[in-house]
Order: C-alpha cells, then sequence, then structure tokens
C-alpha cells in the first residue's frame, strides 16, 4: 500500500507541475498582433516626421527593456506558482500568495503597456492621433471577441 499511495502522490505532484507549466505558458504568451499592428501603423500608415521617429525609438527602446524585465519575472513567478502547486497537493496559502504575486506581475505590466502606448500618442499630431486611437480601439476589442 505504501507504494501505491506514494504512486498517487507522484501523479498528483507531476499534474500540478504540469499545470504550473500550462499556466505560465498562458499568462507569458508572445506580444499579440495588436500591439505588433500598432507599431506597424505607426511605422508604416503614419507618416511621421523624423523629429517623431527619433522619440519613438526612445520610447520603444526604454519600454523593450522594462519588458523584459517584467516578462523575466513573469516567467519567475509561474514557477513559484507551479512551486506552491507541486508543495501543497491544493489551494493552500503558499498557492494563494503565489498567485496574487502573478496578478500583481501582470498588472504591473498591463499598466506599463498603456503608458508605453500613451507615450507614443504623445508624440502625434491630432490627425495621426485619431488614426492611432481608431487602431488602439480596435485592437483591444479585437481581443474581447
Amino acid at each position: 500500500m505504501p507504494s501505491r499511495r506514494l504512486l498517487i502522490v507522484g501523479l498528483i505532484a507531476f499534474a500540478a507541475a504540469i499545470a504550473g507549466v500550462f499556466i505560465g505558458r498562458i499568462v507569458s504568451e508572445p506580444p499579440r498582433a495588436s500591439e505588433t499592428e500598432l507599431h506597424a501603423l505607426l511605422h508604416s500608415e503614419i507618416d511621421l516626421t523624423p523629429a517623431q521617429e527619433a522619440k519613438l525609438e526612445r520610447i520603444e527602446a526604454k519600454f523593450a527593456g522594462r519588458r523584459r524585465t517584467l516578462e523575466t519575472e513573469m516567467r519567475a513567478a509561474n514557477i513559484r506558482l507551479a512551486q506552491a502547486i507541486e508543495a501543497e497537493h491544493g489551494y493552500g496559502p503558499r498557492v494563494t500568495e503565489a498567485i496574487d504575486h502573478t496578478h500583481n506581475v501582470m498588472g504591473t505590466l498591463q499598466k506599463e503597456t498603456l503608458e508605453h502606448l500613451f507615450a507614443m500618442r504623445a508624440i502625434l499630431d491630432s490627425d495621426q492621433a485619431r488614426m492611432f486611437d481608431k487602431s488602439v480601439v480596435k485592437a483591444l476589442t479585437a481581443d474581447a471577441r
């Protein structure tokens, strides 16, 4: 009987680890097409002045570094969640804490992504900003469908 119990515990731990990896893949997916579309819009469909192009490059470089940092933190949070699931085999305090931390990191990434979008918008003139706004709304509502 002890070997059967050990096998069951091992299978549960394995399933919990797989669940953690699955959650991690869902949460830290590559950039969505909507963000790529917005960058493509700025670079190809909106006629930017050389000064706007230079500002945009600085904004993108600054955000790229921060985004990499947050995505690394997100992967670490997912690993921590998987470890908590494996350790507790249920919805215990470590799992709850790990989920809260994961949500905190995701929220920070979302907020900073929006700050990045507003920083890009700030370099545009009013006609360019209208085009950009329409694309942002389209991209955000496409994800909701």
